[in-house]
């Protein structure tokens, strides 16, 4: 298929994903034997950075549909200074009380996880990194045995930046490129990106209400990037560094989707080919029939 095959334009002037190149993905994602979840801050926590209980259950709850199903999950969670700051306080938020308030964090959101699993009969394991580790070919082959063994006896991973020795972790977007190196390190089939909006929009969605979902990202890339980089300047969150981890994966040929956490059934709903949030297409993978 030619990319003028693959890329059509909507009345409204955006560009589209062929919908049988956008099924063809969606198919591949749902066939998807290992998949790595990352869940961001905001679909964990509430408005004053307390740990959120029922975002974290229904969180758990999705990943749960997914083992059931026989698949090897693995969880990239953020939200381990916003749960330490809903435990300790805002303080000033200088780079060491940041370090430090995730350590308190951190120590809760495991906690929470090891209970909300528990319910369906399923134990996890906690890894701190950062994107060092991964660079490291000694500490990446540590890492991937770990995962490996990890998965073969039913545990699922749970990994999260080490905050208390990182500084760069502690930016915008560093697990959305942690998952993303993973994925493609660690032969998973499927990357899922949660967070607290719909998935990739024609605009900043909780600012313009004429913000159209992009349903597929694959030859349209080149559109998709030049409006991410004009909502940038717009405060529009971390979508940066979600569309740029997403497209990274997709280029080795795993699908990955942007999802709202909060949408019901969203992993179940992937998992059977139905269209929820936006999907990158594989550009190297093999999804056809």
């Amino acid at each position: 298929m030619s990319e003028a095959d693959d890329e059509v334009e909507t009345a409204h002037g955006q560009q589209t994903v062929d919908p049988e190149t956008a099924a063809a993905a969606r198919k591949q994602a749902a066939a998807a034997d290992r998949v790595i979840v990352k869940a961001g801050t905001n679909s964990l926590t509430d408005s004053e950075s307390n740990l959120d209980d029922d975002k974290l259950d229904k969180l758990v709850d999705d990943l749960v549909d997914l083992l059931d199903r026989g698949k090897e999950v693995i969880l990239v969670s953020s939200g381990a200074v916003g749960a330490g700051k809903g435990r300790v306080g805002n303080g000033e938020e200088t780079l060491e009380e940041l370090q430090a308030l995730s350590t308190v964090g951190q120590s809760h959101l495991m906690r929470r996880y090891t209970e909300s699993f528990e319910r369906h009969g399923y134990t996890v394991a906690q890894i701190l990194l950062t994107q060092d580790d991964l660079e490291n070919p000694d500490r990446f082959t540590n890492f991937h045995n770990t995962i490996e063994t990890l998965l073969e006896w039913g545990i699922v991973p749970i990994i999260n930046e080490n905050d208390a020795i990182g500084t760069e972790e502690l930016r915008i977007g560093d697990n959305d490129m942690i998952s993303a190196s993973i994925a493609m390190g660690v032969d998973v089939d499927l990357l899922v990106t949660l967070t607290d909006v719909g998935g990739v929009y024609t605009g900043n969605p909780k600012e313009d209400d004429d913000a159209e979902l992009i349903e597929a990202v694959g030859e349209n890339y080149g559109y998709v990037q030049d409006l991410i980089e004009e909502s940038a300047a717009e405060s529009f969150g971390g979508i940066q560094t979600k569309v740029s981890g997403a497209r990274t994966v997709s280029e080795h040929g795993i699908p990955a989707v942007i999802a709202r956490s909060t949408e019901p059934d969203v992993l179940e709903q992937i998992a059977t080919e139905k269209p929820v949030g936006t999907i990158f297409v594989p550009i190297n993978g093999d999804h056809d029939d």
